[in-house]
């Protein structure tokens, strides 16, 4: 019997198979599942932010791409992952609402393009990803198979 691990807002956690783990209700947010497909150890961090060096609040290393990335890339090597094995599928950074002046906007943008910089500067393949577009959305990071379930409200199951 599998189970389901959550991860709230702003939270990260690891599991293994046959568990899977999963983020409700990304809007402007980053779901970032990471997965080594020979230990079959996944990740998944639920980021707000992209850039912790730009708050001051900023003990919740989660919160950010930055750190939150680099932090769910340690627990799943010290729990038998292969770094060089990695590879990573992101969704979310949806513009949830439309704001003159554009900055608030565009927060979804700024999450998923801080995703990628910081999945490269580790060395980490991006091979799938859903964001972007006006909707939120729930995300199934299945560990006995790698897939990344998103859903979305009037939307089919994607599954990438």
């Amino acid at each position: 019997m599998s189970r389901m691990i959550k991860v709230g807002m702003a939270d990260l956690n690891i599991c293994k198979s046959p568990d899977a783990i999963t983020t409700l209700g990304l809007g402007s947010c980053i779901g970032i599942a990471l997965y080594d497909p020979v230990t079959k150890i996944g990740g998944l961090a639920h980021i707000m932010l992209p850039d912790s060096t730009q708050i001051r609040n900023n003990a919740n290393i989660a919160k950010f791409a930055d750190t939150g990335i680099t932090e769910l890339v340690h627990r799943m090597v010290r729990a038998g992952a292969n770094k060089g094995r990695l590879v990573a599928k992101i969704a979310g950074g949806a513009k949830m609402f439309e704001v003159s002046g554009g900055a608030i906007g565009s927060i979804g943008d700024k999450n998923a393009l801080a995703s990628k910089k910081k999945l490269r500067e580790l060395g980490i393949r991006l091979i799938a990803e859903d964001t972007g577009l006006n909707y939120g959305r729930t995300v199934e990071l299945h560990c006995d198979t790698g897939e990344y379930y998103i859903k979305s409200v009037g939307k089919p199951l994607k599954i990438i």
